[in-house]
């Protein structure tokens, strides 16, 4: 169990050994993010701009322009919104093969609160024109999803989390841009979660089988571009999707499901579980995840709700369920 911004600082570290194209601009948070470590073993290629992440993105723009591969360190609130024009403007329309390593994402990041808390971020970046959007769930999809990025020809976005999640995939693992993840296959009632919110989900899912409830469980690494099509196989003609995200319910995982199930007419009743239209607080992540309803325990009390739901409509209707054991 290792945090996705040790292992981004390590894989970075490692790449740019043979690839010297690679630099690390920080935004005066080496320590938090871990950029530290590329800074000591590539000094000459590390540049500390201080806090300023609206200036670190003109200099990225302007360096990869001359053929270097700019991976710019900072907090995810300051990058998807202190410098949002300036992504807007240098990195989205020119589509330069700039990367936003986005740390502290989410609810989550060390008891910072509103001001830290950055769970609008998928909805900003998936908005941008040709940006990729990418959300790790464990140490090793992060790490396999570096490599990928540092190849790509075009502007990427990495939300990473602050402190370590229990692993979700082997080592074996290798990220597949678009592609969704089945995780678990259990049932017709469908969860699909993202980022590191996947391994508390993985727990309520356990929950809610051992409750009865047969859940097919799908993992979406790539918020975009997504593979729609292997998606919809995934949600297989289910009456009811759930979605969980560390992220507002508002323009994140939610929407992008929603689209899919619209896009071909589907019939599916969706169901989002993540942070309301309001702004969270300052506190210990357990607090936070239970306040928030996105512990494991209160993401399997919110399915079971929606599943036991269904089954009585579906009772009442006279038809045979499409959720349950």
């Amino acid at each position: 169990m290792i945090a996705q911004r040790k292992v981004w600082g390590d894989t970075l570290t490692q790449l740019a050994e043979t690839d010297d194209r690679i630099v690390v601009i920080d935004g005066d948070l080496a320590t938090s993010t871990q950029a530290v470590t590329f800074a000591k073993a590539h000094p000459d290629r590390f540049i500390q701009a201080g806090i300023a992440e609206q200036n670190m993105v003109g200099m990225a723009f302007g360096m990869s322009t001359l053929g270097y591969r700019p991976w710019l360190s900072s907090f995810g609130v300051f990058l998807a919104n202190r410098a949002l024009d300036q992504v807007r403007m240098l990195v989205s329309q020119t589509q330069a093969p700039v990367r936003l390593a986005a740390a502290y994402t989410g609810l989550l990041n060390g008891a910072s609160g509103k001001t830290h808390q950055d769970v609008e971020d998928l909805a900003i970046m998936r908005a941008m024109p040709h940006m990729t959007v990418l959300a790790p769930a464990d140490a090793r999809e992060a790490e396999s999803m570096i490599r990928w990025a540092a190849e790509h020809d075009g502007p990427v976005y990495l939300r990473l989390v602050r402190d370590a999640v229990p692993d979700v995939f082997g080592p074996e693992h290798e990220f597949v841009l678009g592609r969704p993840e089945l995780l678990h296959d259990g049932g017709p009632l469908v969860v699909v979660s993202t980022g590191a919110q996947t391994v508390r989900t993985v727990e309520a899912v356990e929950r809610v089988e051992e409750a009865g409830h047969g859940v097919r469980h799908v993992h979406l690494p790539t918020i975009k571009p997504l593979d729609e099509d292997a998606l919809w196989e995934h949600l297989g003609g289910a009456s009811t999707v759930v979605t969980v995200e560390d992220h507002s319910v508002i323009g994140g995982l939610g929407d992008v499901v929603s689209s899919v199930i619209t896009a071909r007419a589907g019939g599916a009743q969706l169901h989002r579980i993540g942070l309301e239209d309001g702004w969270a607080e300052s506190g210990p992540n357990d607090f936070l995840l239970e306040k928030y309803g996105l512990s494991a325990a209160k993401v399997a009390a919110r399915i079971l709700e929606v599943a036991e739901r269904s089954v009585a409509e579906r009772s009442v209707a006279g038809r045979p369920s499409s959720v349950g054991a």
